[in-house]
């Protein structure tokens, strides 16, 4: 399933001859223990017998987990080195771990959200600060993925992953050169019930802002507003609003287009050959995922641990290769295949990234209230489209109906 399944065949076969015959003092396998950076073994050993666990919240096929063969799973991996087990979660959006988390009721150690995420966190004190001297791994980080705006100090947050957004295509049916394919088209009436649209309001906002020629980050509540009627615009042609969903639906054939993230396109245009995936013309959103520890963590020591062995050469790797985002990671970059390091959906080109793509900053209580009641107006009109003439019919008929029970019950009086 993967781009690369036979390397990564080989780095476990590796690990089972290097580290598989390696014992801990409980004569216990080490696992990945050989292939580990950190020079003091015991550093994972700490927890060992203490009979710990950890929460782990994160999004949906975003790690490797040995479900496809000749891949690794890193959770089994890291309860095997450490003794610590790992209680492994998934959400869809950020508004939905967000809602978690404001919400309480549920604990959690490790969350990987996205960059205008993260910085709302902080400000809204959900994540706390990060001991680095448990993260020595984070050295690997490369320095573009550092002091960004949503963690301007590298105080809360060890990065994950990158990408862009764009949109998947099903290139059989739609005959336009990739370089030339825009937002505009997810607005193509040719294309209606065939579109597929994201079900978060800061992804499909972006959308219908670049379109107007807004920033990605604004908070001019008529520039919102605009955005919204564009998004209205749309919604008599969209078949669904998915988040995950559109794996199944964008490799079944389902549906023609759909934006989506460039590390998930890549998965999916490996399941159906008819796909293809363009970064628009105009330009996108390049986004940051990363690794944090919310305020009510109960294990912060060993959730930096874990975060500790995410960054993990060889797990980063496994990591990266597995769901096919783009890495911040130095040294998994380092081990990816030249042809991947020069994929233009994985890695474009660094002036197209410069001139053509942002970054999601956190905006104001304000700006985000107003865009999620416009968010929340637009997917209820979607939702209740049909609700008023579907209404008048019904009444309609209970109209006739009445009329006609009357006229024979006339008729009957009569004789």
């Amino acid at each position: 399933m993967k781009r690369k399944f036979a390397l990564l065949a080989a780095f476990i076969l590796s690990l089972s001859m290097n580290a598989g015959c390696s014992k801990d003092s409980d004569g216990e396998e080490d696992g990945v223990l050989q292939t580990l950076s950190v020079e003091d073994n015991s550093y994972y050993k700490r927890f060992k017998n203490d009979g710990i666990s950890i929460n782990v919240y994160n999004w949906g096929e975003y790690i490797s987990n040995g479900a496809d063969e000749g891949t690794l799973d890193v959770n089994a991996e890291f309860e095997k080195l450490t003794g610590i087990k790992v209680n492994y979660t998934n959400y869809a959006t950020n508004e939905e771990l967000y809602a978690k988390l404001k919400g309480g009721g549920t604990t959690y150690d490790v969350i990987i959200p996205s960059d205008y995420m993260i910085s709302k966190m902080i400000k809204e004190k959900l994540i706390q600060p990060l001991n680095m001297e448990n993260i020595p791994n984070y050295k690997y980080i490369m320095d573009n993925y550092r002091d960004l705006a949503y963690d301007p100090d590298n105080a809360y947050s060890v990065p994950y992953t990158w990408g862009t957004v764009g949109i998947i295509y099903n290139a059989e049916e739609i005959d336009i050169p990739r370089e030339e394919i825009d937002w505009d088209i997810l607005w193509n009436e040719d294309y209606k019930d065939q579109i597929l649209m994201f079900d978060n309001p800061r992804d499909a906002f972006a959308i219908a802002e670049i379109m107007l020629g807004y920033s990605l980050n604004t908070e001019e509540p008529a520039e919102l507003k605009a955005a919204a009627e564009k998004l209205k615009e749309q919604k008599d042609i969209v078949q669904a609003y998915v988040m995950d969903e559109v794996f199944d639906k964008m490799a079944a054939g389902e549906a023609l287009l759909a934006p989506y993230y460039a590390g998930d396109a890549l998965t999916i245009l490996e399941d159906n050959e008819a796909l293809d995936f363009a970064v628009p013309k105009s330009g996108t959103n390049l986004f940051v995922d990363a690794m944090c520890i919310p305020y009510s963590a109960k294990q912060k020591e060993a959730a930096e641990m874990y975060i500790n062995f995410m960054c993990e050469p060889d797990i980063a790797f496994a990591n990266i290769d597995y769901i096919c985002y783009s890495t911040p990671h130095s040294a998994a970059y380092e081990m990816l295949d030249e042809d991947v390091q020069n994929d233009p959906v994985s890695y474009p080109d660094s002036s197209f990234i410069a001139e053509k793509t942002d970054v999601f900053v956190n905006l104001s209580d304000s700006a985000n209230e107003t865009m999620s009641q416009l968010w929340t107006e637009m997917k209820s009109e979607t939702a209740n489209k049909w609700f008023v003439p579907v209404f008048l019919i019904i009444c309609v008929l209970i109209i006739v109906f009445v009329l006609i029970r009357r006229h024979i019950k006339r008729k009957k009086d009569v004789f």
